[in-house]
């Protein structure tokens, strides 16, 4: 099974929709295992967030002065609108994503978001961690029975059972991303075990995990515990301006992060023990058969006291030793030896 890894832009774009496009460009760019010589699959999707600030913040909170290294405005109001595409440029972004065969997923915040759905569909819809009791809103997202996910990162169990109850009145088609909504997240909050919880008590619906970390150990370990869907903050440089800039992946981490991933979903394999047909070689030379011990003269009958192990291993295993013991030998046999089946009679 591929795990479906969707890059968050978020307003990494800075207000541009060149960097945005940018930031498509490396996501889509051939993943090498040179060891294996191997070109892996990309990541599934980028993914950009759309706000109306007109249903964002109050009136004082846009107006509060916004002094931070980060801002890109004298208040917050003016530092959100700078950041913020309008509809058209959104759609220009999706339209470059699909053209390097991504999807592309939004993060709506508002209900007036639901503009952008004019101009185009997105692959699916995200609902902000912030936003998981914002029930007017998840019933508009959900009106639309575009595919539909959601982040835990604010919420416990009674929030998360409200949110599902509103979606699945209009469908189903829901994913479900254990979050912790600390930036960045320290790793003993993560508490990846929440993922196994979800799947388990949620199996209806796809789960998976929206990373906050630095670094690309924790989405790694995220799908070993059953991850279905990985969402991780990337830009250009993790020092340009910006709030979340620091806390994302770069060009060299994407690709690390995306080798690694694609490397794990191929290892993941079977519920099953069974010897690999690339282990047969290996199995042969390095095993251990039945061996003579000393030197055995033709005719002699073998005995257990006669036999010990050596490599390689295309002879007889010790637990087939009665095949052996109680017969004679056809010819000599030199001490350290391996004893096959043709050797008695």
């Amino acid at each position: 099974m591929s795990t479906y890894v969707i890059g968050e832009i978020g307003q990494n774009h800075n207000g541009s929709v060149d960097i945005a496009k940018l930031i498509v460009d490396v996501v889509s760019r051939p993943i090498h295992d040179n060891l294996f010589n191997n070109v892996l699959p990309v990541m599934d999707a980028v993914k950009m967030t759309k706000r109306d600030l007109k249903q964002e913040l109050s009136q004082s909170q846009m107006n509060k002065p916004y002094e931070s290294p980060h801002s890109f405005g004298t208040t917050y109001g003016e530092h959100r609108a700078f950041l913020e595409l309008n509809d058209e440029q959104h759609f220009e972004v999706y339209q470059y994503a699909k053209s390097k065969g991504l999807d592309f997923v939004e993060t709506l915040c508002a209900v007036g978001c639901l503009s952008l759905l004019k101009l185009f569909t997105p692959d699916r819809l995200k609902v902000a961690s912030r936003d998981l009791t914002n029930l007017p809103l998840l019933a508009a997202m959900a009106e639309t029975k575009i595919p539909l996910i959601v982040s835990t990162g604010m919420a416990g169990r009674k929030e998360l059972d409200d949110a599902v109850e509103v979606i699945t009145k209009y469908h189903s088609n829901l994913s479900i991303l254990h979050c912790v909504s600390e930036y960045p997240t320290r790793y003993e909050n993560v508490n990846l075990k929440t993922i196994t919880y979800l799947k388990k008590h949620f199996p209806q619906f796809t789960i998976g995990y929206s990373d906050h970390t630095i670094g690309i150990a924790t989405p790694i370990a995220a799908i070993g515990v059953g991850a279905e869907i990985i969402e991780k903050h990337i830009t250009l440089d993790r020092g340009m301006k910006g709030t979340d800039q620091a806390g994302s992946l770069a060009i060299d981490g994407i690709y690390r992060m995306m080798r690694d991933i694609r490397n794990l979903d191929r290892s993941m394999g079977n519920e099953d023990l069974y010897v690999e047909p690339s282990v047969i070689a290996a199995r042969e030379k390095l095993e251990r058969s039945v061996a003579s011990k000393t030197m055995l003269s033709a005719g002699s009958t073998i005995k257990e006291t006669d036999l010990h192990l050596l490599s390689p291993g295309d002879g007889i295993k010790w637990a087939d030793r009665a095949l052996l013991i109680g017969k004679q030998l056809k010819k000599d046999l030199p001490q350290d030896e391996i004893i096959y089946p043709h050797h008695v009679s």
